[in-house]
């Protein structure tokens, strides 16, 4: 794919990488606006029932944004703090989509470094799974997602389990295609068992070193 210049000095992008670059622009914009536009409104009325409302829709909002932030692919291919950066998309999750139903997001892991375009896409497998087990597995409030990266010397291992009671019907879909695209994409394996006690789901690669 041909590289296009975009204002950035020194920055070079791919057309695609470009295309995604502007895309995250106009979502940042986007909730920016509407976020303004909820707190002029919140600053106007004289209903405190309704500013209360307004506020929490801001902070819904906020929330979100977060998470597409995160998600936002890497400008810079370079070596990050991976546990540090899924940690930090953990935590967005929890706030925008988890906290209110009482689901409990729990992420373990140990240091490790990735490149940050690698780390980029298992961010997008690991906030998938997160969202495939909030949406398949509770159909109540209540439960609890367990995030586990493990590095190892030549591969890193990371599990998503959830326990709740999704079974294997109620998952395939476009988002299932996306995860195996983006392993593939890492050069790794993925592999999903629905039990009794809640769901697996565990993704292995290489660590790229």
């Amino acid at each position: 794919m041909r590289s296009v210049d975009i204002e950035e000095p020194g920055q070079r992008f791919s057309e695609g990488g470009l295309l995604l670059h502007e895309l995250s622009h106009r979502i940042n914009n986007e909730f920016a606006s509407i976020i303004g536009t909820l707190s002029l409104a919140s600053a106007r009325t004289k209903s405190d029932e309704t500013k209360a409302a307004l506020t929490l829709v801001q902070d819904q909002l906020h929330s979100y944004a977060q998470v597409h932030h995160v998600l936002q692919m890497p400008e810079h291919n370079v070596r990050i703090d991976a546990a540090a950066y899924l940690r930090k998309l953990c935590k967005a999750i929890g706030r925008s989509t988890l906290d209110a139903r009482q689901i409990e997001l729990v992420f373990v892991d140990r240091p490790f470094q990735m490149e940050s375009t690698r780390c980029w896409r298992l961010g997008l497998i690991v906030s998938e799974l997160i969202t495939n087990a909030a949406r398949h597995a509770f159909k109540h409030s209540g439960g609890v997602i367990r995030v586990e990266i493990v590095p190892l010397s030549s591969y890193i291992k990371c599990r998503v389990v959830d326990n709740g009671n999704a079974d294997a019907v109620a998952r395939p879909g476009r988002g299932l295609r996306i995860i195996h695209a983006l392993t593939d994409s890492l050069g790794g394996t993925f592999d999903q068992h629905f039990g009794l006690q809640g769901t697996t789901a565990t993704l292995t690669f290489p660590s790229g070193l």
